[in-house]
C-alpha cells in the first residue's frame, strides 16, 4: 500500500488565496504542526518552473513532518520534485496512463463523482480516491455535488481510501461520520484560518474516533 488510510485522515490542500497576508511557507509549516496528515500543492496560477520550485520547498517541509506530498494535476511536476504523488481530476491525464509512466512506487488519487468513476479509477490503478463535491465550495463553486448515497455506494464498492472534499467545515464535518470516510480534504478550513495550526487540530478533534 503506497499510502495508508490514516496518512489521508486530514488532507490538506493548498491556496494561497485564503492567506491573506500570511507567509505560504509558514502556513504550511503551521498547519503540519496541527496534525495535517497529507498535503496537496495546489497552486493553478504558477509557470511550471515556479511551481516545480516552489515544490521543492514543501517538500523539505513534509519531509520535516513525516508527512505525503501530493501534486495537483501535473505528474512529471510531482516526479520531477520527488513530490510522493499527484492527484487527477477527471478530465486529467488518465491514472493508466500516470501509473504507466511513473511506476509502482508513485502514489497517484483520483477524483470520483460517480460510483463508474470511482471504480473505474481503482480498477486503473489509483491508491485513493477523492469523492465530492458533499458541500457547496468557496473554491470551487461550480463543482457538482454528489449525494450521500452515492458515497456510500463508492464507500461499499471500492477497497482503496476514500476522502471527502467540497465544502468541508468545522461546523460540518461531524455530519460524515456515517460515511466512513477515511478522511477529509480542505481548503479555507484550514488554509483560511487564523491561527492555522488550532484550526488543523480542532478537526482532527472533530474526527476522534472515525473508523475505530
Amino acid at each position: 500500500m503506497r499510502i495508508r488510510p490514516q496518512e489521508l485522515k486530514l488532507y490538506a490542500i493548498t491556496d494561497r488565496a485564503c492567506l491573506g497576508n500570511q507567509n505560504f511557507y509558514q502556513s504550511i509549516e503551521q498547519a503540519l504542526a496541527g496534525g495535517v496528515t497529507c498535503l496537496q500543492l495546489r497552486e493553478k496560477n504558477l509557470s511550471r518552473q515556479e511551481l516545480f520550485a516552489q515544490a521543492v520547498e514543501v517538500k523539505k517541509i513534509c519531509e520535516k513532518y513525516h508527512v505525503k506530498l501530493i501534486i495537483n494535476d501535473d505528474y512529471k511536476i510531482a516526479l520531477e520534485s520527488r513530490a510522493d504523488g499527484v492527484h487527477v481530476g477527471i478530465k486529467d491525464t488518465p491514472v493508466k496512463e500516470i501509473r504507466d509512466y511513473a511506476g509502482e512506487n508513485f502514489i497517484i488519487g483520483a477524483t470520483a463523482k460517480t460510483l463508474r468513476q470511482a471504480v473505474d479509477a481503482q480498477n486503473a490503478g489509483a491508491d485513493y480516491l477523492g469523492v465530492g463535491a458533499i458541500f457547496p465550495s468557496s473554491t470551487k463553486p461550480d463543482a457538482i455535488r454528489i449525494t450521500p448515497e452515492i458515497i456510500r455506494q463508492i464507500r461499499e464498492s471500492v477497497k482503496i481510501p476514500i476522502v471527502g472534499i467540497g465544502g468541508i467545515t468545522e461546523e460540518n464535518a461531524s455530519t460524515l461520520k456515517e460515511y466512513h470516510l477515511d478522511g477529509i480534504a480542505v481548503v479555507s478550513a484550514v488554509f483560511g484560518s487564523d491561527p492555522i495550526q488550532n484550526a488543523a487540530k480542532n478537526l482532527l478533534q472533530i474526527m476522534k474516533g472515525w473508523n475505530d
